[in-house]
Parts: C-alpha cells; sequence; structure tokens
C-alpha cells in the first residue's frame, strides 16, 4: 500500500496562515507521475493561476518543483490541500489549513485553550493505481476510516490511534475535515457537547449538538469542553448510509484523553442518529446558519451581505449522474462527461480565447442531454452577476459538490425534482457561506453565488470516483478589462503544455469529441 507523504508526514503539514497573508508552497514532485495540488476552499482571489486544477494549471512533472503563491485575501476559516489529479487523493497529500482572524478583528467566541486539526476520511489498502486502473470495471468499498491518518483504536493491526490531551476545566477548538473520498461521517465525543462556531470560511450561529455529520470535501469548527470526569472518552466517527458494527474498520475510534486520566477508554461507543435517518441530516444541515452579527475576514458584520432582496442574473441546473459512454462507466453532468484536454482551459482562455480547447455556449445549463457524451464542459457565466445554481442527484447515494475561487449561499434543500416553485422553501435570511454542499440521494441542493472574482473555476463532485470519472465542468468568469487590478496576470513561473509546450496530460479521460 503506497501514502503519498509531504514532508514524510502523513497528514502533511498544517498550513497556518493569517486573513491576507501571501502563502508560497514549493511542491518537489517524487511521484513517478505528474502532480498538481488544489487548495480546498481557498479562494484565490482574481488568481486562478494558482488553483492547482487540471483547467488552471499545467501538472507538475516527476523529479520538479513548482511553487505556488497566492494571498488568501479576506478569508478566515478551515481548509485542506491535497492532490487533484491521478486520483492520487486516494492514497493521502492531503493536509490542513488554517486562516486565522487578524488581531484587530473580533472573534465571535473566547479564545480556546488550544486547536487541533482533525483529518477524517475513509481510506482503502489497495494501490491507488490498481484501482484507478479498474474504476471501470467496479466500484470499491473502502477499508477503514482514518483520524489523522491512524487506524482505529483497538483495532488488531494499529500500531496507533489518534489521542487528543486535554484539561478538565478547558475549552478547545477542533477543526474536522472530511478528506476521504467517498463516505460522509457522522462526528460525535463521548459525553461531550460541541458547539459549531465556523465552517470553511463562515462563522455559524452557535448551536449545541450531540453530533454532526460532516460530508466529502467539508470543514467545521466546533468547541469541545472538558466538562466530565478525569478520564479517557471515545472520538467517533461512523458512516452514514452504510450498516456498521462498532468493532467495524469503518468506525473511526480516536480517544479524548483528560491530563489527569487514571483509566483507559471503556463503555460503549457514543450513539449516534441512524445513519440511513436521510430526515435528522437535513435537519442539522438547514440548521446550520451563518451569524449575521459577527465580522469575519473584515470588521463589519458577515450580514452585511445577504442574499434577501437579490436580482438573479440566471439559473444553472445541474443533474450529477452515471453514464455508458462507448462502453465506459462514467459519471456525467447534464449527460456530459468530463475530458480533460492536454491544455489547461485557463492557459487557451488566456492566450487564444479558448480556441481549440473548448467552445462556449454548447454545455446545457437547464436540461440533461438525451445522450451521454463527452466533453470540455464550460459554461460563460455573468461577471458580478447573482447566479443560483441547482445540484440535482439522481443517484441512491451521497454527493457533494465544491466550486472553487467562491464561498456560495446555500439557501436550500430538498426532494425529488427541483422546480421553480422550490423557490418558496429557500431560506434567504441567513444562509449559511461555504464551498462544499452537500446533496442528498434523490434530492436538490440550491445555492446562490455572486461572481465577482473573475478566473477559470473548477465546479466538481467531491466524491473521487465521481470527479475523476467526468463530474465536473469550470465557470468563466470573464472581465475584459486587462487592468491587473480585475485578474492578476500568468505569474512569472507559469509552466507551459499542451497546445502550448510539451503536453502533459494530467488525467487519463478519454480525448474530446469532435466539436467540444
Amino acid at each position: 500500500m503506497d501514502v503519498i507523504t509531504i514532508n514524510d508526514k502523513f497528514p502533511g503539514p498544517l498550513i497556518n496562515s493569517t486573513t491576507n497573508d501571501i502563502v508560497r508552497v514549493n511542491v518537489f514532485n517524487n511521484l513517478d507521475e505528474p502532480l498538481l495540488f488544489t487548495w480546498n476552499g481557498i479562494q484565490q482571489r482574481l488568481n486562478s493561476w494558482q488553483d492547482g486544477v487540471s483547467g488552471t494549471n499545467c501538472a507538475i512533472k516527476p523529479g520538479t518543483n513548482w511553487t505556488y503563491a497566492f494571498v488568501v485575501k479576506d478569508q478566515i476559516g478551515t481548509f485542506t490541500y491535497f492532490p487533484s489529479i491521478n486520483y492520487q487523493k486516494l492514497a493521502g497529500g492531503f493536509g490542513p489549513i488554517r486562516v486565522n482572524n487578524r488581531i484587530v478583528i473580533n472573534v465571535p467566541f473566547a479564545k480556546p485553550e488550544a486547536e487541533f486539526d482533525l483529518l477524517i476520511g475513509d481510506w482503502s489498502f489497495t494501490d491507488y493505481k490498481a484501482i484507478r486502473s479498474r474504476l471501470e470495471a467496479s466500484t470499491e468499498v473502502p477499508d477503514m476510516i482514518l483520524i489523522n491518518g491512524k487506524a482505529p483504536y483497538g483495532y488488531s493491526t494499529s500500531k496507533a490511534y489518534e489521542s487528543v490531551g486535554v484539561t478538565k476545566g478547558k475549552t478547545y477548538r477542533f477543526r474536522i475535515s472530511n478528506v476521504g473520498s467517498t463516505l460522509s461521517f457522522n462526528f460525535r465525543i463521548q459525553n461531550h457537547k460541541m458547539v459549531v462556531v465556523e465552517t470553511e470560511g463562515s462563522y455559524t450561529n452557535q448551536i449545541t449538538l450531540d453530533s454532526l455529520d460532516v460530508h466529502v470535501g467539508q470543514s467545521y469548527s466546533v468547541l469541545v469542553t472538558a466538562d466530565q470526569d478525569d478520564a479517557d472518552y471515545y472520538i467517533v466517527a461512523t458512516p452514514k448510509m452504510l450498516n456498521t458494527t462498532d468493532d467495524s474498520p469503518l468506525v473511526a475510534k480516536g480517544v479524548l484523553h483528560y491530563t489527569e486520566s487514571g483509566s483507559r477508554v471503556s463503555g460503549p461507543l457514543p450513539t449516534g442518529p441512524d445513519p440511513w435517518d436521510i430526515e435528522f441530516s437535513v435537519n442539522q444541515a438547514r440548521s446550520i446558519r451563518w451569524n449575521m452579527t459577527t465580522g469575519a475576514a473584515r470588521p463589519n458584520p458577515q450580514g452585511t451581505f445577504n442574499v434577501s432582496n437579490v436580482t438573479l442574473t440566471e439559473t444553472i441546473i445541474l443533474h450529477g449522474l452515471q453514464a455508458n459512454i462507448q462502453g465506459s462507466y462514467r459519471y456525467a453532468v447534464n449527460n456530459i462527461s468530463y475530458s480533460t484536454p492536454d491544455t489547461p482551459l485557463k492557459l487557451a482562455d488566456y492566450y487564444v480565447n479558448g480556441s481549440g480547447v473548448y467552445r462556449l455556449g454548447e454545455f446545457p445549463i437547464h436540461s440533461v442531454n438525451d445522450e451521454a457524451a463527452y466533453g470540455v464542459s464550460v459554461v460563460n457565466a455573468t461577471h458580478k452577476g447573482w447566479h443560483e445554481i441547482i445540484f440535482q442527484n439522481d443517484l441512491s447515494s451521497m454527493d457533494s459538490w465544491h466550486l472553487d475561487g467562491y464561498g456560495f449561499y446555500v439557501v436550500g434543500f430538498g426532494d425529488g425534482e427541483w422546480t421553480p416553485g422550490s423557490r418558496d422553501s429557500y431560506n434567504l435570511y441567513d444562509p449559511v457561506v461555504r464551498s462544499t454542499v452537500q446533496v442528498y440521494p434523490g434530492g436538490w441542493t440550491a445555492v446562490y453565488v455572486f461572481l465577482d472574482n473573475p478566473g477559470m473555476w473548477n465546479l466538481r463532485s467531491q466524491h473521487l470516483e465521481r470527479w475523476y470519472l467526468g463530474q465536473e465542468l469550470y465557470i468563466r468568469v470573464h472581465d475584459d478589462d486587462p487592468n491587473p487590478a480585475k485578474e492578476n496576470p500568468p505569474p512569472e513561473n507559469l509552466l507551459l503544455c499542451g497546445e502550448f509546450g510539451e503536453p502533459v496530460a494530467p488525467g487519463s479521460a478519454p480525448e474530446p469529441q469532435p466539436g467540444w
């Protein structure tokens, strides 16, 4: 089993930054194939050149290095980074990102005693290249759920488990991220409540929970007070929509260890919701709301920017679905399965206005094509327009969608097919702003987004198999003004490939069909 480590660490090291910091990351690719990193939730303001996905960057060749340089402009919060191509995320390479508040900005809770990053996700023992090579033939079920790269407490082959040390009476911030590829999970700590305070760069209304659902690609901050007797307590993450037993390797188990504890963790695991209880999950999702009165990256209240009276420029309806194309098993959006061209879309957009690489106006944004096909899917969106995006999940499993470059307002969830009448159920008063949102089986999720960040932005399923097999597209947000204040020029160390240099294929997707 190969594990992708960063500086010999798994998970990779923390990127600990503060609002408006310049972050430079020099990536040395010691793998035997091309590599890119993306910064999940970092908005890359005016700078999609640093986004690190196949549509924006040429891959870093084996045995070479490349330096990312970006500003965490007007952001705070909890995020992650991970490899974005070649199915490499399945083998690790992920790590935590913190963007801390500037000292001059008040945080809406008392400073915790300490902070802990918990990167939790499903894991497979089989080599990622082997799984990658047979994706079209079968769907792999993960073998285990790890906490910070460690197997569950008590697992027979585990040499280590995750243990978090706390002092009685103190309060701690846990930054929880789902870095898995497939499974949503429910997180809880034995005999302890948690207070949700932040998700992906937004401070939330503070609600107290016994357990929290975290879907693939999502991040949360919760406050936990060590208010129990000095002892050890289970930290647990159990998969959603999957039946397990307490001793299953798919039940992640760590330990909350009080410094004065004289006993090992014991007793039954803390109970959580039924893993198939969609109603519980939806109701909890609706309860995660924006804190309208606090500042975040800026001193003015988050609620200064609200969606209660916006005028929508366009509605985009996206169906995530399975497809069979020329005998190949694929995922698709509106029956178009994304096919990665040799030339990154951003390069083509900058140098030749996309000519020969993609064409605008051909991706269906309101309907599903009759027949599934490969395509280079690019939507031309209105700069500084309010867009409504409807994510429709036509499958019987969970999905989650992520938009690079932005945070979007999560205004609604629903069952069945979305219709214009579904807007009557929207929360337009205090919808939370985040960059990854879940879509329940057979249901829809609606978001609003203000497209004020020019660039070429990836919109994808966070479920790795779906993403790798074509459930993605790009949103082109263009401003004709060449002023660098509107969008950064290419970096001096820009890598060239495809039509503009030696081809570097970032993925193994089939070639586009004629006309795309």
